[in-house]
């Protein structure tokens, strides 16, 4: 059965090392928002560095997950002093766990916040795609996928939430938003 692959990318206000209240409160927040999401029916892995150093993307390590790569509108820094990014790269077994995961808990509240922290950019900040049994999704794949859906909109190769498709590639919904309105099918 396949699984579900969530690549999400923003770009931060300030950069990752900042001393700051505000990247505190955002580290500590993210800190709990994954221990609950890690913990979510349905969900299945996340790609996490093997080092688990705080701020480090560029050149870690993160196995299976592949080399780290972003979009290519992401204009600021690479070294762990100017990375003013977050990004994760996730396995559900479905859509509506990975929705449930999203929009309700700590998660939702940390939506509500997202403008505090995060940068407003014309581009999508989640893409979706379905992937084999087994597979792990690498971060280029995420880049991929969400620079597609950037430039072509949503599609069974990349979608969001409110266009979402099934494994077989049909159109399908997520609890009310999507174009049949209704359950994830």
């Amino acid at each position: 059965m396949p699984h579900l692959a969530l690549y999400t990318f923003g770009v931060l206000k300030s950069p990752l090392a900042d001393p700051g209240p505000l990247t505190r409160e955002f580290y500590d927040t993210g800190e709990a928002v994954y221990r609950k999401i890690s913990r979510h029916p349905g969900y299945l892995a996340r790609a996490e560095a093997a080092d688990g150093d705080r701020g480090m993307f560029f050149g870690a390590d993160w196995g299976a997950w592949g080399e780290f790569a972003v979009p290519a509108w992401y204009d600021k820094g690479q070294t762990v002093e100017t990375t003013a990014l977050a990004t994760t790269l996730s396995l559900w077994t479905d859509l509506g766990p990975a929705f449930d995961a999203v929009y309700t808990d700590l998660h939702r509240e940390a939506l509500n916040r997202r403008y505090d922290w995060f940068e407003r950019t014309a581009h999508p900040n989640h893409v979706f795609w379905w992937v084999p049994d087994g597979v792990t999704p690498t971060w280029q794949d995420g880049v991929s996928r969400l620079e597609h859906l950037d430039d072509h909109g949503p599609a069974p190769h990349a979608f969001t939430f409110h266009h979402p498709f099934a494994p077989d590639g049909t159109p399908t919904s997520v609890k009310g938003i999507g174009p049949k309105n209704g359950q994830v099918r």
